[in-house]
């Protein structure tokens, strides 16, 4: 294997330690939120010697990050391959590429992940006092109590005050007083109440497929994801939402069980890859062009038939 050098993204919700101190470095000050590996040009990866990745491995079709959330992530989800080659020739999304991703948890972890089952949310709406959205879910469906949150036909402003009064009796709860506090109103807000929300320990993992609508809310943890920028906001951001491609691309079939069982290996089938977490004892020979990041902070290259035999817990993707 060969050493190779990722590239730090600081976006403003990063944590502004966990990454430096995986790779041995004094924090900045600043928020430290992805280290990319691979060949998207928005971070392009070189080897030790300074190399472009791509050079010797051509694009791959694959995306490696450790990704750190200090503060919550936009509420967001990305497109299937149809969908973006059809959104890119209309200008809406910088690449033609889906964008599937893997979420393996490092510490504890915390997200918004697919539309919770209905009889669950309805649980959850009522308990918290919540009538008006909780009618339009059990007429209609999640999906519609969606698209009525964004539209403006139902208020989002009495799901959101139930929300603090009841901060302190339920985790959805206290999230959403929490991302209200951040962005007063907005209908995202009241769409948290309608997503799973999932506590993940280390070496837990959430895959999310195109049209999972989905948030990161606070956590370090390994993301897998195909070689795409594609990201489609529905609040909870300063940056650009789009409620129309949203609600056109979201998935509102009710997801049971957003975490993958444990397992040493987490296939990403969108992309064509797969996630393997090997140990010290543990030997593994690459098939194809193989990115790895160890839990000491070391980012590696392991070209066709290179052995990998780690010193440390390690993720690699395999093809």
């Amino acid at each position: 294997m060969q050493r190779v050098t990722g590239v730090v993204q600081h976006y403003a919700w990063g944590d502004p330690v966990f990454i430096p101190h995986l790779l041995g470095v004094e924090p900045d000050g600043q928020p430290w939120a992805e280290l990319w590996l691979g060949t998207h040009p928005n971070g392009p990866s070189r080897l030790a010697d300074g190399t472009p990745l791509a050079d010797v491995t051509g694009q791959l079709p694959y995306l490696l990050k450790v990704l750190a959330a200090g503060e919550p992530l936009s509420l967001q989800t990305h497109p299937n391959a149809d969908q973006a080659r059809d959104g890119h020739a209309r200008g809406i999304y910088p690449d033609p590429n889906p964008k599937p991703e893997l979420l393996c948890a490092l510490t504890p972890f915390q997200a918004l992940c697919g539309v919770r089952p209905v009889e669950a949310t309805l649980a959850l709406l009522d308990e918290l006092g919540i009538d008006r959205l909780a009618r339009v879910v059990a007429a209609d469906g999640p999906g519609a109590a969606l698209a009525g949150l964004y539209r403006g036909s139902i208020d989002p402003l009495p799901a959101i005050e139930a929300c603090v009064a009841h901060a302190d009796e339920r985790l959805e709860a206290e999230w959403a007083a929490k991302l209200a506090a951040r962005y007063p109103g907005e209908p995202s807000v009241a769409a948290t109440l309608l997503l799973n929300l999932v506590v993940l320990e280390p070496g837990q993992c959430l895959r999310l497929d195109a049209g999972n609508l989905h948030g990161y809310l606070h956590g370090a943890g390994i993301e897998l994801m195909g070689n795409s920028d594609n990201v489609i906001r529905g609040g909870l951001t300063v940056k650009h939402v789009d409620v129309d491609e949203l609600l056109a691309v979201v998935d509102p079939t009710p997801l049971a069980d957003p975490v993958l069982a444990e397992a040493n290996a987490y296939e990403l089938p969108a992309a064509g890859v797969s996630l393997h977490r090997i140990g010290p004892g543990d030997t593994h020979v690459a098939t194809g062009h193989e990115l790895a990041v160890d839990l000491a902070g070391s980012t590696w290259y392991a070209a066709p038939g290179d052995e990998v035999a780690p010193a440390e817990v390690t993720y690699i993707v395999t093809r």
